[in-house]
C-alpha cells in the first residue's frame, strides 16, 4: 500500500459553485459520463463536477497557478465543518492510501452546502482517481464516506482539453 502526504494549499481556494448556481465567471464546457466540465473564465482554468442523488457535490480542478490539483466534497447534510478549519484526512483509492489535511469551506460554495477540499501535486493521486470507481474518505473527526468516481477518466480528459484551450 502506497502512503503519501497530500500537499496543502497556502490560501483557501475559491472553488466552483454547484451546477444549480454557476457564477458569471463559470461557463459549461461539456458533459461526459455524469460529470460536468466548467470553464472558470477568471482563472482561465477548468474543473469537473458531479452531483449524486443525495445532492452531494464532488469537484476537481487546479489551483490558479495550475501547479496543484484540488478535490472538494460538499453536502447539504448537517456538519460541524467550519470555513478555514483544518482536519486530518485519509483517502483510500484502490490499494493506495493518501494522508493529508482537508480545509473546511462554508459560504464560498452554493448556499446551503458545507464541505472541504484537499490538494495534491502527486500525479499518482490523479491517476488513481481516473482508474478507480470509488474512494473512501476517512476524516479525523467524522464518519467515513464513499465517493463515486465512475466516469472520472473521461471527465478529467475533457478538463485537460478544456485547460489547454484556456491557455491560448
Amino acid at each position: 500500500m502506497l502512503k503519501t502526504n497530500l500537499a496543502t494549499a497556502a490560501a483557501v481556494l475559491t472553488v466552483a459553485l454547484s451546477s444549480a448556481a454557476a457564477a458569471d465567471t463559470y461557463a459549461k464546457y461539456g458533459e461526459v459520463d455524469g460529470w460536468k466540465v466548467y470553464i472558470d473564465a477568471e482563472k482561465k482554468s477548468c474543473l469537473i463536477e458531479a452531483v449524486d442523488s443525495a445532492e452531494n457535490v464532488v469537484q476537481m480542478g487546479l489551483t490558479e497557478d495550475r501547479s496543484v490539483g484540488y478535490l472538494g466534497v460538499f453536502t447539504k447534510a448537517d456538519t460541524s465543518i467550519m470555513k478555514g478549519s483544518k482536519e486530518g484526512v485519509a483517502i483510500l483509492i484502490g490499494e493506495n492510501l493518501y494522508v493529508g489535511e482537508a480545509t473546511g469551506m462554508r459560504g464560498n460554495i452554493t448556499k446551503g452546502y458545507s464541505g472541504g477540499y484537499v490538494t495534491s501535486d502527486n500525479p499518482m493521486f490523479v491517476k488513481d482517481i481516473e482508474q478507480q470507481y470509488e474512494m473512501i474518505v476517512f476524516p479525523e473527526s467524522d464518519y467515513s464516506f464513499v465517493v463515486d468516481l465512475a466516469g472520472t477518466k473521461k471527465a478529467i480528459a475533457m478538463a485537460r482539453e478544456c485547460n489547454a484551450a484556456q491557455m491560448n
